[in-house]
């Protein structure tokens, strides 16, 4: 059996922030060609994800609030905000499926955070077709950064 403790979310998070991209995964599935990815995703604020979709139409994603804050943001076609959730145990939002084809973002509102993930594997790559081309690439710092903080200031 494989258990979920404050200290393993303590230990992850710690991790997450000593990694340059401040994110860290604790992976509960074997390898990326496992069939179900189960996970622990440790991110901090300043973590950009760009926005992406996944076209397989098996590979919806749920996202589980296990501490901290997690804004989470699905788009258009054209990169305009559909919806904005903000995943917080004081706000009594603890999960988000995100389904197949939808762009969507999460990113960290509060040190510490930590979100349980489950998708379908196996892991591959993101075809550029499932890249948002309308948002920054995350190896572009200062564009990444600025879209981040706009993408924060939903949840103001």
């Amino acid at each position: 059996m494989k258990i979920i403790t404050r200290e393993l979310l303590g230990q992850v998070s710690a991790e997450a922030r000593l990694n340059p991209r401040l994110r860290k995964n604790h992976n509960f599935h074997p390898s990326d060609d496992s069939r179900c990815h189960r996970l622990l995703n440790a991110i901090e604020p300043g973590s950009y994800i760009r926005p992406h979709r996944h076209l397989d139409p098996e590979k919806d994603e749920a996202f589980v609030l296990m501490s901290g804050r997690l804004g989470v943001v699905t788009f258009t076609d054209a990169g305009e905000v559909v919806e904005t959730v903000l995943l917080s145990h004081a706000g009594g939002i603890l999960a988000a499926e995100i389904l197949p084809g939808v762009y969507h973002t999460a990113f960290s509102l509060e040190s510490g955070t930590v979100f349980y993930e489950a998708k379908a594997g196996p892991f591959r790559p993101l075809a550029e077709e499932e890249k948002a081309v309308w948002a920054p690439e995350d190896s572009d710092p200062q564009s990444a950064a600025a879209y981040l903080e706009h993408l924060r200031s939903l949840f103001d």
